[in-house]
């Protein structure tokens, strides 16, 4: 089980979430239950040469302000959290290619009912709370992590759609990275994600539109929630948008869900033919080429269950705008 904390783990407003308040102030914690205060900025840009020396986890307290506004009452609430780094972890994490088959129609055949939701009310509601948990288990998280490591390159301005507290990056990405943006439905839990480098609270189910310049990013990512996206075709059509000309998009999926909130048709499937919808989503979003898909779930350690992670990528092409 991971080590509990022996030494007093210091608090973080929701103000000092910054990378660099958060390398001076974040204790990590190694597997081996000891603790190692980051000094300064430079050690995490070290992280990049040496990640088998990063801790497994990290634990910190996160203080939440609500309701700072003219009527509202404040309170602060603090949560103590666990972030998975993703390194040090006793998998291995092969890349496995996994052959898209099936050949769409020129033009969608999806039925709104398709799309439906067992909860078809305001995302706002059930997104409200900020939830810093985790949707997949470490294992996959781990996964992803060094997935990224190796397939996005250092100097990227990269965009976290639909994203969180988290968003699975490399401790490194803050300082390796020009840009780290991110957009999500809980502006709370993407103020808690340190690795930003700026965020805009969106919800894509009712406005999917996103907020940013055409041709702003090099690599869009994408974790777990395609499932959840009522016109995933019109947001990846507007991820074609930001990407630069030979950008990339990384859409990862599990098997997991809220089977509330995924639409109707998503139910209904395996994850092979989970795999095969998204690349059609991809098909008539337009501008995407070169689209393969991966599993990437982890190998060997001790665990008998890991849940599955796979992905499906794709790059813009040249002549999209």
């Amino acid at each position: 089980s991971p080590p509990k904390p022996t030494s007093p783990v210091p608090t973080m407003s929701s103000s000092q979430t910054s990378r660099t308040n958060f390398l001076k102030t974040a204790t990590l914690a190694a597997a081996a239950s000891t603790f190692v205060t980051a000094i300064d900025p430079q050690t995490a840009s070290a992280l990049v040469q040496s990640p088998k020396t990063n801790p497994r986890y990290i634990d910190e307290e996160v203080q939440m302000k609500f309701g700072n506004g003219p009527d509202g009452n404040p309170r602060t609430r603090g949560l103590l959290v666990r972030r998975f780094t993703g390194d040090g972890t006793p998998w291995t994490f092969p890349v496995r290619p996994v052959s898209l088959v099936r050949t769409w129609p020129d033009e969608p055949p999806f039925k709104p009912e398709d799309f439906l939701r067992a909860d078809q009310q305001d995302d706002g509601s059930f997104y409200a709370i900020p939830r810093l948990v985790y949707h997949i288990d470490e294992a996959a998280v781990a996964s992803l992590t060094q997935y990224y490591r190796r397939f996005i390159p250092k100097g990227s301005e990269v965009l976290d759609i639909c994203s969180s507290w988290v968003s699975h990056y490399p401790l490194e990405f803050p300082t390796v990275m020009k840009r780290i943006s991110g957009t999500g439905m809980n502006a709370l839990e993407l103020r808690a994600n340190d690795q930003f480098t700026d965020f805009k609270a969106k919800n894509l189910n009712i406005d999917p539109t996103l907020p940013y310049e055409d041709a702003s990013f090099d690599v869009v990512t994408c974790v777990v929630s395609i499932d959840y996206l009522i016109s995933p075709m019109k947001v990846l059509k507007e991820v074609n948008r930001v990407l630069r000309p030979g950008g990339k998009v990384i859409i990862s999926q599990s098997n997991r869900c809220f089977q509330s909130k995924a639409v109707a048709m998503w139910l209904q499937m395996n994850d092979r033919q989970h795999l095969e919808l998204i690349n059609g989503y991809l098909q008539y979003a337009g501008g995407f080429t070169a689209v393969k898909a991966y599993d990437i779930t982890a190998a060997d350690g001790p665990n008998t269950y890991r849940d599955p992670m796979f992905i499906i990528e794709a790059l813009k092409t040249d002549s999209s705008t």
